[in-house]
């Protein structure tokens, strides 16, 4: 147990590790990196090497235990999306008027307060804010050397990055706080401009393909070559991805795309995005068929740019090429621009599926 279970990014790794052992922990910190390549994990980390009742040293450098009281809870918040079932499934057994108030907030430790986006819209909410300010200001560390609170995403309501200045402007001493994002520049430029940012880099390939094949090895060698692209460079990614899943969603984003780019058969698209219903199963179906739309438009803008090498999707490069015979930049950023808008329209609760089938139908008019 330590920072050598770490994998990647050393060098970042180590300045934060000389920050510990310097004394001089930020206040305030962004780590930024793609989805899976070990934000959350590394901040758990963090948080355990600067409370670790029974430090130790690798390197020359601060590590932690992993076995001492502080460690250990601080630990049994590593499965953060059981945890933030657990909370929801806590707050749906409330009365009504308790459930409108309640946020979800994970606290396995009494001294490590954890925000996840809040269900359904899954944004950080003004309430998760103002419980991060009151912990911040009016409870000092009881158990901990210093108290952290961990923003799991950006995706902040306006309110709630606003309420969340108040703090960063003026942090007490004895607390961190950590923000972690794939995208920085969906932060307000006053929080970026307040937190020391670190960013965590993407792994060759090839190195993701070694690391499967050494932790899963009875994945077949075009699996892994498949899975190795689509992690892009993560390797929390690369690890856990669910290939079969991800090639589901890819199947109808294929559909939507043909309707689009072909002679329309709207009946297939129907019986494809009929299943994209209310509910948290549907949200989380309708956001992996929009990821893996998302991939296939950024596969045929590099088959446009004459860089097809480059594809993610390995496994379907000659088809395209085909769907790409014809393309231009501008139809791709429109399908990208329709794609972003489907997402914010899932925000807004709008009906999943009549929204994929406008996209599609509107790409198809371009």
């Amino acid at each position: 147990m330590g920072f050598h279970e770490f994998l990647g990014n050393s060098g970042t790794v180590t300045r934060l590790r000389e920050s510990i052992a310097a004394g001089r922990f930020p206040q305030a910190m962004i780590l930024a990196g793609p989805k899976g390549a070990g934000k959350y994990t590394l901040a758990l980390m963090l948080a355990r090497a600067v409370n670790c009742l029974e430090p130790t040293e690798s390197d020359g450098l601060p590590d932690f235990c992993g076995r001492c009281r502080n460690c250990e809870r601080i630990g049994d918040a590593a499965n953060l999306e059981e945890r933030v079932t657990e909370a929801v499934d806590a707050r749906e057994e409330m009365r009504d008027a308790d459930k409108r108030e309640t946020r979800i907030l994970i606290q396995t430790h009494p001294d490590v307060l954890i925000v996840p986006p809040d269900p359904p819209q899954l944004l950080i909410k003004l309430g998760q804010v103002r419980q991060v300010i009151h912990v911040a200001w009016y409870r000092p560390p009881t158990e901990a050397k210093r108290s952290f609170t961990i923003f799991t995403s950006s995706a902040f309501m306006k309110e709630a990055a606003n309420s969340l200045l108040k703090v960063l402007e003026e942090p007490p001493e004895h607390t961190s706080l950590i923000l972690l994002t794939e995208n920085p520049q969906e932060l307000l430029p006053t929080i970026r401009s307040r937190a020391v940012m670190h960013r965590l880099g993407a792994l060759p390939a090839a190195e993701l393909e070694a690391l499967l094949l050494e932790r899963r090895p009875q994945m077949k060698r075009e699996d892994r070559a498949l899975a190795a692209r689509l992690a892009e460079g993560a390797v929390g990614r690369a690890l856990t991805l669910d290939l079969g899943a991800y090639l589901a969603s890819r199947k109808d984003a294929l559909v939507v795309l043909l309707t689009a780019l072909r002679e329309p058969d709207y009946s297939q698209l129907f019986r494809a995005t009929e299943t994209y219903r209310a509910g948290a199963d549907g949200q989380e179906k309708t956001i992996n068929l929009l990821r893996a739309l998302g991939s296939l438009l950024e596969d045929l803008l590099l088959v446009v740019a004459g860089t097809p090498q480059l594809v993610r999707n390995v496994d379907m490069t000659a088809e395209l090429e085909r769907l790409a015979q014809g393309l231009t930049v501008d139809w791709i950023d429109g399908a990208a621009r329709a794609l972003g808008q489907v997402e914010q329209g899932m925000r807004r609760n709008l009906l999943r599926s009549l929204s994929l089938d406008a996209m599609a139908v509107a790409l198809g008019e371009r």
